[in-house]
């Protein structure tokens, strides 16, 4: 079993970044994919970003491209999401995930077994 917790969302002015930080625990961490979700109010959740166990491959959705990146570092259980340009669109509450399923499947919050507590981002216009 794997439990996530998320930190690092804040109030932020368009424009401007945040990095937010999942830290896993179990000894499994390192063999799930790792992704990024976010909701805001009165819509569904929606994958942002993902990366596969071992780091070598990303997706992301496409109004993410080229502002956000993930990465993580499995020797700390930890995955980031690095956001910068931050728009006002982006403001939600942000979820970690970790699922066993990999490549497109993995960008399905059904695909997800594990989930974080959420870190809520305001982008300020």
């Amino acid at each position: 079993q794997v439990q996530l917790v998320e930190s690092g969302g804040g109030l932020v002015q368009a424009g401007g970044s945040l990095r937010l930080s999942c830290a896993g625990s179990g000894r499994a961490f390192s063999s799930y994919a790792m992704g990024w979700f976010r909701q805001a109010p009165g819509k569904e959740r929606q994958f942002v970003a993902n990366i596969n166990w071992s780091g070598d491959d990303t997706h992301y959705a496409d109004s993410v491209k080229g502002r956000f990146t993930i990465s993580r570092d499995n020797a700390k259980n930890t995955v980031i999401l690095q956001m910068n340009s931050l728009k006002p669109e982006d403001t939600a509450v942000y979820y970690c995930a970790a699922s066993s399923a990999s490549g497109t499947l993995a960008m399905r919050p059904v695909w997800n077994t594990y989930w974080g507590q959420g870190t809520r981002v305001t982008v300020s216009s």
